[in-house]
């Protein structure tokens, strides 16, 4: 089985990628019977020369792989037919800039694994970039509260070396007297929370946020059961949210009344109540006014998130009472970080986590037989161009490329 590290293609760069040269060694020593061939790449957080100097042939041409591994969309031009692809598709939820994507590799036989859709038993994620969000995005939302309050200058991530570089520099600087509400339980909330940890912020319990006042920054972790409420007033049931939560409704401004920053960590389902709408932001009681969401669902649950921003330009401001945006220092603002490609920005950390993952969870699956049903649970498309029955939900959506 030869597996090619292929070169990220779409624009803006990606220095990103799914094994680094010492990560390819270990994939090698635990299963002799993988190969592995690097494609030549100029923007790769690690230079050509540190995969061959680990023993790995690089070279312009790896269509003798049989696995093709890369991190975001590969262009329609530059897929191989009759191979197996593994990158981030941005398919699954009917995306319409990826539609014709995915309607080539059908086309072209190509089996399509999407990182995203890499999920045990339980249908939960296995591997991915989100704890890394959470790190590059909470830290950014401090950057933007130092320029907007004129408290410190932080640098930005994508010019530190690592992650050890990001806590360094955090080091340096005292937060103000706040009160952040941070959102979600998984890998994005957990980056985050290492970062509020690391600058000694103190944690507090959901009561004694809501209802005291503190003389240093405290911030407060919440979930879906915290800030939502069934609307006839009866027992929050988890089980029934995530199955239909239209009996729902948000109870997130008793947070917006006493909180000055929210970092968001949160995933939101479809059908379920938006955490504070343009109308919440509009209310005088309403006090947060810095929203670094790391989530960046435009348009959507947080209110807002008018569009993504970019790790060249993170910032921008929303005014309340216009609906639009404006420039983040405009008083009536609230300073938004709503950049999507977090881990672009710390390449070498985020690399080296996500092949650990795939090492973990994925690799083992072609030399056991799948045993574990990783792989037949991660395939979207077949090699006789065919959507698996797991993402036949999708055929509409490809029918519409071709019309």
């Amino acid at each position: 089985m030869t597996f090619a590290i292929i070169k990220e293609r779409k624009n803006p760069p990606d220095r990103r990628v799914v094994f680094s040269p010492e990560k390819c060694q270990e994939v090698i020593r635990k299963f002799p019977r993988a190969k592995i061939i690097v494609e030549s790449s100029d923007i790769r957080i690690f230079s050509d020369e540190a995969y061959r100097d680990a023993g790995f042939e690089v070279m312009d041409d790896v269509s003798e792989a049989d696995v093709m591994l890369g991190v975001k969309e590969v262009p329609v031009a530059a897929l191989i037919p009759n191979k197996k692809y593994f990158y981030f598709s941005h398919t699954i939820k009917k995306q319409p800039y990826n539609r014709k994507l995915l309607k080539a590799m059908l086309d072209k036989n190509i089996e399509m694994f999407d990182h995203e859709t890499i999920v045990n038993k339980g249908n939960r994620r296995l591997i991915g970039f989100g704890y890394y969000a959470g790190l590059v995005g909470a830290y950014n939302g401090f950057r933007g509260l130092g320029l907007r309050d004129k408290l410190f200058e932080l640098p930005k991530v994508e010019n530190l070396r690592d992650l050890e570089a990001v806590k360094t520099e955090l080091d340096k600087i005292t937060i103000p007297n706040i009160k952040i509400i941070l959102s979600g339980t998984g890998k994005v909330t957990r980056g985050a929370k290492e970062i509020l940890d690391h600058l000694k912020i103190r944690e507090v319990t959901d009561a004694k946020y809501l209802n005291k006042n503190f003389d240093e920054p405290v911030y407060c972790l919440i979930d879906v059961s915290e800030y939502n409420k069934r609307k006839d007033g009866g027992t929050f049931s988890k089980k029934e949210f995530y199955k239909d939560p239209t009996n729902y409704e948000s109870d997130f401004m008793k947070y917006a009344k006493v909180s000055d920053m929210f970092i968001t960590g949160h995933f939101f389902g479809n059908g379920a109540p938006y955490l504070f709408t343009r109308e919440d932001a509009k209310h005088p009681d309403f006090k947060i006014n810095l929203v670094a969401d790391v989530s960046c669902d435009v348009d959507g649950p947080i209110a807002c998130t008018l569009r993504a921003s970019t790790i060249a330009d993170p910032f921008y401001g929303y005014n309340p009472n216009t609906e639009s945006e404006t420039d983040f220092n405009d008083p009536e603002a609230i300073l938004v970080m709503a950049v999507d490609n977090l881990p672009c920005e710390l390449p070498k950390d985020a690399s080296e986590g996500f092949g650990e993952m795939f090492l973990d969870h994925v690799i083992p699956a072609f030399f056991n037989n799948d045993k574990n049903g990783i792989l037949e649970r991660a395939k979207l498309t077949t090699a006789d161009g065919k959507l698996t029955p797991r993402f036949a939900y999708l055929q509409e959506y490809v029918d519409e490329a071709a019309s």
